[in-house]
């Protein structure tokens, strides 16, 4: 029997990928365990047809796949990351937000040196290090989908499908423990909620901010000029004679942007909006992605891989008890910020606030410790993992 080649245009992709996530969300509902390990829903859907396309390849169906509109889809996402990159937000926070970034940065680095000796010492090319590391745990699935073809261009085969496999490890595996690391320091420690739900570390929320920011005309403008502004910046430094994900300009034209719109007191840009673009954006992309997903390449890795992981997870355990719980405190919200910690750390920001709801729900409110790890792990640390996996990929290089 022969082999049908599909090819899938831009119209045909992208409708293929809303399907996916819609696919995706029935999937959650109807498997309650999805949802509690924060599974999104594009990679539910995603997945179901990545195993199809792995069940058809080379017997029934192959396909082939139009890129373009996926790759805008991957920008835009990474853009909006930029245009919430808001120096004025860092100050508001304070200190202990100052200390946390501090902190996801330096466990960020060690995630780096940890993946790349590793994986030197098992004499695997040290760049796959990276992947199962700062790209796919700190980054999460998006981050290793965009990044995977960068990793293959530079001839690290199986990339993509090696940092989705790790990613959704980090998932699983952060939704699992990031209650653990909490919980253990409160009954360690013999911790105690504050009886008042009022906490003076926390901002009061800003209204008229928001109030007064741009319709979604203006902020659409202003994710397209920096994406527009972000490709010249690429080639300019892609001739230099580096290496740079194709988001990598718009991500940082987008915050200068945003930090000159807030010094300028313009009020163009809606974090709201951004957030809802970067939000559609990005289930698309990843629908898109996992399509194209190539899991038959993998096999060979598996092992050293999983090493280098629980690596990871024995890292990411120690920095939340001897090192982020001491710096912000040792209180019951410091307790609480571990676990978000190894929550976004191991898997992503939505892991970090689910195992902190359970804290709370059961030992009590800890709203310093929600503001902190939302402004590090929503709007900070994504911004200086992008660039650190880059400076990372061209020195090995």
């Amino acid at each position: 029997m022969s082999v049908v080649l599909l090819k899938l245009g831009a119209f045909e992709l992208l409708g293929l990928a809303a399907l996916g996530v819609l696919a995706g969300r029935w999937i959650k509902q109807r498997l309650p365990v999805l949802d509690r390990l924060n599974i999104p829903a594009s990679i539910v859907g995603g997945f179901v047809y990545a195993l199809l396309a792995l069940a058809l390849r080379d017997r029934v169906l192959n396909f082939e796949l139009e890129t373009t509109v996926r790759d805008v889809l991957m920008v835009t996402f990474f853009a909006t990351i930029g245009m919430n990159a808001s120096l004025r937000l860092l100050k508001i926070g304070g200190v202990q937000v100052a200390i946390f970034f501090a902190a996801a940065v330096g466990g960020l680095l060690l995630q780096i040196v940890w993946g790349v000796g590793a994986a030197g010492l098992m004499g695997l090319d040290p760049r796959i290090g990276l992947i199962p590391g700062a790209v796919a745990l700190t980054g999460g699935p998006a981050t290793a989908l965009a990044f995977g073809p960068v990793f293959e261009g530079e001839g690290v085969a199986s990339a993509t499908a090696l940092g989705v496999g790790s990613g959704m490890f980090g998932i699983v595996v952060g939704g699992l423990i990031g209650g653990y690391v909490g919980g253990s320091l409160i009954r360690k420690h013999d911790l105690r909620a504050m009886e008042s739900f009022v906490d003076p570390g926390v901002p009061e929320p800003r209204e008229s901010d928001e109030a007064g920011a741009g319709g979604w005309f203006d902020n659409v403008l202003m994710l397209c000029l920096a994406m527009g502004l972000g490709i010249v910046v690429n080639r300019l430094m892609t001739g230099l004679g580096a290496t740079f994900p194709i988001y990598i300009g718009p991500m940082i034209c987008a915050a200068l942007l945003r930090n000159l719109d807030d010094a300028f007191g313009g009020s163009r840009i809606s974090p709201a909006k951004m957030d809802q673009i970067g939000t559609m954006s990005l289930e698309l992309f990843i629908v898109m992605a996992l399509l194209g997903l190539r899991l038959w390449e993998i096999a060979n890795l598996a092992v050293p891989v999983l090493v280098i992981l629980c690596g990871q997870i024995a890292l990411l355990l120690a920095i939340c008890w001897l090192v982020v719980f001491r710096l912000m405190g040792r209180d019951h919200q410091a307790a609480v910020m571990a676990s978000g910690y190894f929550g976004f750390m191991m898997g992503t920001t939505a892991n970090a606030m689910a195992c902190m709801n359970e804290l709370v729900r059961r030992y009590g409110p800890a709203p310093r410790a929600f503001f902190v790890v939302t402004i590090v792990g929503t709007l900070f640390i994504d911004f200086v993992n992008a660039l650190l996996i880059t400076l990372s990929l061209n020195l090995l290089g």
